[in-house]
Formats: structure tokens, sequence, C-alpha cells
């Protein structure tokens, strides 16, 4: 999906992001303020010192006066419902993301991805927003992690929150992509920092497992087009490139040991985007698919949708057979490519 084009229909808008300080949303953060002209930018976090430390780094940058700190957490409704107010377009990217945190915390993870999915729409339908999107993960497909249902049981929310609404309420979708390329706490940052040291030693779980991986460049430039184009109920996916982890520990690192730590728990050897099962509600276009909801008929979304062709029955898109591979040779130029467009 091209993305120039789809700029201006941010400007004047009130737009609030949670999990603002994060890196998917800082990175949107910065992109709206380059190129759109906000009317309002609500960045809702809980970390004061990110927060802050987020405050110097846009302090040149273009519209900035338009910026707004909320701190806030999305597990309380009543502040979310304040930082609401007047909004019309609010990206939801706050969450527990970690899959050892999760399964260690249970209780945690499921106040903040599920309870605080459930906040988001509550306060968006009491308020003035027209366009929700929810950031989800490859992980929400047949999870075996409580972090992936978790964010599985967080879509069915927010797909199932346009069952309710009414015509004049809020609309909710959500984007659902891979492996962010050098994002906090990723294989690839992990790779890099031990490639400084030769002596350390690089753990894999497994010499098979592959990845789907896109930048966070190309993350949030294909929220920026979904958020223009939704109707409400899709889910969105990239076509992204796979890799084998062990491929980019030997590309990154290569002069570092490598020991097979084995599988942990709630871990894949591979991940999947599209499950069979949904095979008979999704369609490609060149960018990527889109799912639409069975409990809509989606000749509501042929005005919009023009150039959708419907993929075959039991189709699956997972990262072992992905169409879509980086070369061995190729991945650090990949890696590196994808750190240097991450710049703004």
């Amino acid at each position: 999906m091209k993305t120039k084009k789809n700029y201006n229909f941010f400007n004047k808008k009130n737009i609030l992001v949670t999990g603002g300080t994060g890196s998917f949303g800082s990175f949107f953060v910065k992109t709206i303020l380059k190129f759109s002209k906000p009317k309002r930018l609500v960045i809702f976090s809980r970390d004061e010192f990110k927060q802050s430390e987020l405050k110097k780094e846009l302090i040149n940058f273009p519209n900035n006066d338009c910026l707004r700190f909320f701190i806030g957490d999305v597990r309380n409704v009543d502040r979310l419902k304040f930082a609401c107010r007047d909004i019309e377009i609010l990206i939801h990217a706050a969450a527990l993301k970690q899959i050892d945190t999760a399964e260690y915390n249970p209780f945690e993870c499921i106040e903040t991805n599920i309870r605080g999915a459930e906040n988001v729409v509550r306060a968006s339908l009491s308020s003035s927003i027209k366009k929700v999107i929810a950031i989800s993960t490859d992980k929400a497909v047949n999870p075996i992690n409580l972090y992936g249902a978790s964010k599985l049981a967080a879509d069915k929310v927010f797909i199932s929150a346009n069952q309710s609404a009414r015509t004049q309420d809020a609309k909710f979708s959500v984007v659902r992509y891979g492996n962010v390329v050098a994002s906090r706490g990723s294989a690839i940052s992990l790779f890099l920092n031990l490639s400084k040291d030769k002596e350390k030693v690089i753990n894999i779980t497994d010499k098979n497992m592959t990845r789907f991986w896109i930048s966070i460049y190309d993350a949030v430039h294909f929220v920026l087009s979904c958020c223009k184009i939704m109707v409400g109920g899709e889910i969105f996916i990239p076509k992204m490139p796979s890799m084998k982890t062990i491929d980019i520990a030997k590309a990154l690192a290569p002069l570092n040991k490598i020991k097979f730590s084995g599988k942990r728990p709630g871990e894949k050897i591979h991940e999947v985007l599209i499950p069979e099962d949904y095979s008979d509600y999704t369609y490609e276009n060149n960018d990527g698919y889109v799912t639409f909801p069975d409990f809509i008929d989606t000749k509501r979304y042929k005005k919009v949708y023009k150039n959708l062709k419907k993929i075959k029955q039991l189709f699956r898109y997972d990262s072992l057979n992905n169409p879509s591979w980086i070369q061995k040779n190729k991945i650090k130029s990949f890696v590196i490519k994808s750190i240097n467009k991450d710049i703004i």
C-alpha cells in the first residue's frame, strides 16, 4: 500500500497513540509529525522517564506544538476516557510483549493485553473517535503461549466491537505482522550486541527456527495506509520476508560460537500469520492480505477494496513456507538497510 498520498489524511486530526513511547509508538509519532500536520497528537503511556526522553527527541521535529503527553495505563478506563476526549483516530500499541514475562506474570499480562483492549473499546465507544487500529502479532495465530493467547483475545475484542457499534460510533480494525528488525528485545538486537565481543556465545533454541521480519518503517507506514482505508472489522497483514534465526546469527555475528539451548516453553519453531481456517474470509493484494470478519457481508467492502482477489481454500501463510526469503548472503545488508530506513 502506497503511503505518501495518505499523509494528508492525518492533517487537522486529533490522534491518540497508546504505548506511545514504545518502538512502534515513538516511530509512529515521529512519522506523523514529519509528514502531516495533526491538530493534536496525544502520547499515552505509563512510563514517565520514556516520555521525558521522547520529548527530547522530538524537540526539533516540525509541528511538535501539537503534542500532548498523558501519563496513564490502559488498565484504567477512566484515564483512557479522559485522554480520548475529542480524539478522532486511536492507534492501540500498548501491550506486554515478552513471552517469558507473560508466562511468569499471567495476571498482569491478562490485565494489560485483554482488559486493556476492552478498556480501549469502551473509551472509544464513549467518545468522538471514528477509527481505532490495534497492533497485533503473528503469535496471536494458533497461540501456544499466554502472550499470543492474550493478543488473540484482544484481537477478538476489537473485531467484535464492530457488532455493537452504532453507525456513528468508532470502527475497529487490527494490523498483524511479524518480528520488527532491531526492535527492543529482538533477536537481531541481541545478535548485534553479542557481535561486539566474539568470546560471547549465542544461544539459539532450534536450528530450524524461522520468523517473519519487517522494519519499523514498513510496519508504521503499513498502519498509516490501513488507517485511511479501513471500514471496520478487518485484520490487515503485510507481506514480509522470512529468515532462519541461525542464518541471522551467522550473518551478524560470524565470529561468535553458537549453542543450541532447546525450544523454550511457549515458543514455536515457525510462526503463522494466516491459518487455513481463515482462508474463506481472506483476500490478497500486492502489499498484503485482508481478513474480513465472518459476521459481515463482504459486499459492504467492495466500494473501498476494488483490487482484492480471493485466496485459495486452505491457504496458509507461515514463516516456513513463505515464498519470500532473504538469501543468506543478503541478510546483513537487509538488516542494515532496515535499520537505516528506520531513521527519519
